[in-house]
Order: structure tokens, then C-alpha cells, then sequence
């Protein structure tokens, strides 16, 4: 699992330890991801399934993309699709995938990369294996996010962020026991190089056997760890219950002003450390019409939605990805 490393981590700024008076935060739930296919057929797990949306909360819905080996011939993307009221986040951390939307965002993003498409008020685009992925087969790895944006900015411009895996902040414990890449939002002072427009934060960590992550987390954010690997622990040192968590579960945490996640002193031989994605953001309290892939408001607002796409106001597809005799409009 690639992402972003290091050689030598006692390089790295290091996250402070808590005051001994800080608030930990309680782990309120544990649930499984259950499996499926998303796209033209690549396998998911849905991390968010079965969680009250109160408790997700601005997040709307994430995806663990694989992990899987692909056989040459094997990968598989989604075809052309609008989305319309939040935000998309494709985070890479092995293998590669390519992005084109119809108001000329887009790229390759690789090991640790990040795609951040704004929908706003409305988007066509494209996400699939590069061809040279599909030729050789191997290793893909990843996740989406979609995260909620507020009734005024629905209807916001589309934008796109290409945010490579050196951008991220790096950080580790005070025993480098535990490697944090900060993507959106800040941790300890330190800040990740994605723009939200809902205040928020996203975290990958790598948490050694045997080591804790404490990480400082703002009291006005949720707070929500999704294992994509191996095993371990979440909640309180001292003071609290903690709950074992392994591959494919999400635990929602109470409020507080740390978040607690241990690896656990014995792995997997295929997963030699704990994985997490760590979330959090500013609940927006706002009615949720969710209509396959708009996100609005009220059901008229997701009616609009299919409306405004059926009648091609979504934009055109560029003429580079237009297949042969197609006029680029969906």
C-alpha cells in the first residue's frame, strides 16, 4: 500500500501529545461494510451503509474501491454520469485512474493522489483505468467520498482539484509509531492541500503493531475512522470503552477533543500495519434529497436535476472523449 511514505519518519513534524485534561472521544458505533459493484463492475465496499445520516453528517456517501489484483483485460471504470449538489473525492493508494468531466477538469492520478470535483450545479464526467492498466492487470486501491455542500452553493460553479501525493502534510507520533497524511482540513496546525468548501478534514494513517495514534480532532467536527486494512483498536486510553475494528468497518465517534486508534500487536502477513481514513466536518443540519446521483435539498430540486440533465444542461462531453458519431451530449 503505497499512498505516501517515507524513509525515514523521525523526519517528519510530529503531532503533539493531548493535555492530560483533554476530551477523548467515546466510540458510539462499530458496522460492517457490505460489499458490492459500482460502475462498469469493479468491487466496493460501502462504508457508510446502515449509519444514520445525522451521524455522517456533511459526508453523504464513501466507496472502498478494491482492494483487488486485476488480470490483464480486468479493470474497469464508470461510463459518462452527471452529479449535481455535492462534491466528489477520489483518493488513489495503488494503481491508477483517470478523470475527464465536461467543464475540462481532469487527469491521471496515481499513489497517494487525489481527484476533488465540485459538482455544484452540475457536472458530467468519467472515472476509469488507464490503458495501460487494463493492458497489464495489477493492483487497484482506492477510495470515493461524496461530501455534501449547503442549499447556497447547490448551484455553485463546478471546479476541480488535482492534488498530488507530495502535497499532503506529513506527519507522526511522538514515537513514530503512526504515519498521517493530511489531505483536506489541518491536524496539529498542519494543513492538507484540498480546498472544501464545507469546513472539514480527511486523514490517511498508518498505524504501526502496537502503536496509538492520538490525534487532535476539532470539537465542533464528527469524527468517523474507516479501516480499509488490518486490525486494531478505537476509543479512549482510559476512561472509555474500546472496541476492536478490522478491514471494511467504520466507527462513529462521539464528541470530544481526540480521537483514539491503535494497531493491533498482531497483523495479517498481507497487511503488515492498521490502515485508516479518518473524517470529519461541520454537520450542515440541512433536509437531504438524495435521488441517485444528485444530492439536493427537496425532491422538486432532484426532479429539476434529472430534468436539467435530460435536456443536455449538464454540459457536453469534450470533443477528445466523444466516441465516433456521438454528438457529446448526455
Amino acid at each position: 500500500m503505497p499512498a505516501v511514505t517515507v524513509s525515514d519518519i523521525t523526519t517528519l513534524a510530529r503531532i503533539p501529545e493531548p493535555a492530560p485534561d483533554t476530551a477523548e472521544r467515546d466510540v458510539r458505533s462499530v458496522t460492517d461494510a457490505p460489499s458490492g459493484y459500482e460502475g462498469e463492475g469493479f468491487p466496493v465496499r460501502r462504508a457508510f451503509a446502515g449509519v444514520p445520516m445525522t451521524e455522517l453528517d456533511p459526508f453523504i456517501h464513501m466507496d472502498q474501491m478494491g482492494e483487488v489484483e486485476y488480470a490483464p483485460g480486468e479493470p474497469k471504470g464508470t461510463a459518462w454520469h452527471p452529479h449535481r449538489g455535492f462534491e466528489t473525492v477520489t483518493y488513489i493508494i495503488d494503481g491508477t485512474f483517470e478523470h475527464a468531466d465536461s467543464h475540462g477538469g481532469g487527469g491521471t492520478i496515481t499513489d497517494g493522489d487525489t481527484q476533488w470535483m465540485t459538482a455544484g450545479g452540475g457536472i458530467l464526467h468519467i472515472e476509469k483505468p488507464t490503458e495501460a492498466l487494463v493492458a497489464s492487470g495489477g493492483l487497484f486501491h482506492g477510495l470515493q467520498l461524496w461530501v455534501n455542500l449547503p442549499r447556497a452553493l447547490k448551484t455553485a460553479q463546478p471546479r476541480y482539484q488535482d492534488l498530488r501525493a507530495g502535497q499532503a502534510a506529513l506527519l507522526s507520533t511522538p514515537d513514530g509509531g503512526s504515519l498521517v497524511r493530511v489531505i483536506a482540513g489541518e491536524v496539529a496546525g498542519h494543513p492538507g492541500p484540498g480546498s472544501t468548501y464545507t469546513p472539514m478534514a480527511m486523514v490517511h494513517a498508518t498505524v504501526s503493531p502496537g502503536a496509538e495514534l492520538r490525534l487532535p480532532w476539532r470539537p465542533d467536527f464528527n469524527a468517523l475512522v474507516y479501516v480499509l486494512s488490518g486490525a486494531g483498536s478505537v476509543g479512549p486510553r482510559v476512561g472509555g470503552e474500546r472496541r476492536p475494528v478490522h478491514t471494511g468497518q467504520l466507527a462513529v465517534f462521539g464528541p470530544g477533543d481526540v480521537i483514539t486508534v491503535a494497531g493491533a500487536d498482531h497483523q495479517e502477513s498481507r497487511y503488515p500495519a492498521l490502515e485508516v481514513v479518518v473524517l470529519g466536518g461541520t454537520p450542515i443540519n440541512e433536509p437531504v434529497a438524495w435521488g441517485g446521483p444528485f444530492v439536493m435539498n427537496t425532491k422538486a430540486e432532484v426532479l429539476q436535476a434529472f430534468e436539467d440533465f435530460q435536456a443536455g444542461r449538464f454540459g457536453q462531453i469534450p470533443a477528445e472523449h466523444v466516441p465516433h458519431g456521438d454528438l457529446g451530449t448526455v
